[in-house]
């Protein structure tokens, strides 16, 4: 059960991962106005979930990989809180209610760790 968890959440994030590559517009808006050079810090996050995404699906790298993901996941941190700050929306595309920023900070992201920290081999 864990293995076809760690598979799916994989397949996902190498998904997310593309997505960086295929559509950066989407994720600049997202970024505080403070974060130096949005291009690079997307290229690099989605960079980094492929990477990750594929290693969590071999054995030998799936504990590091989760351990990598958590990283990534504490570091987009700030990005969610700026989403709140602005209301919850930052462009016409990306456009959440305040209350589901707040969900997504308070409820989801914790869950994803949790999860992440859970589907790694032990």
């Amino acid at each position: 059960m864990k293995f076809a968890a760690r598979l799916v959440f994989g397949l996902g994030f190498i998904l997310a991962g593309i997505y960086h590559f295929i559509n950066p517009e989407f994720y600049y808006p997202m970024m505080p106005g403070w974060f130096p050079a949005p291009e690079v810090l997307n290229f690099a996050a989605g960079l980094a979930e492929v990477v990750l995404g594929a290693a969590l699906l071999f054995r030998p790298w799936a504990r590091l990989a989760a351990i990598g993901i958590i990283v990534l996941m504490v570091l987009f941190i700030p990005v969610h809180v700026y989403m709140i700050q602005v209301g919850g929306c930052v462009s016409d595309e990306v456009c959440l209610p305040l209350w589901g920023a707040w969900v997504r900070l308070v409820v989801l992201h914790p869950l994803l760790i949790a999860f992440t920290w859970w589907v790694k081999p032990d």
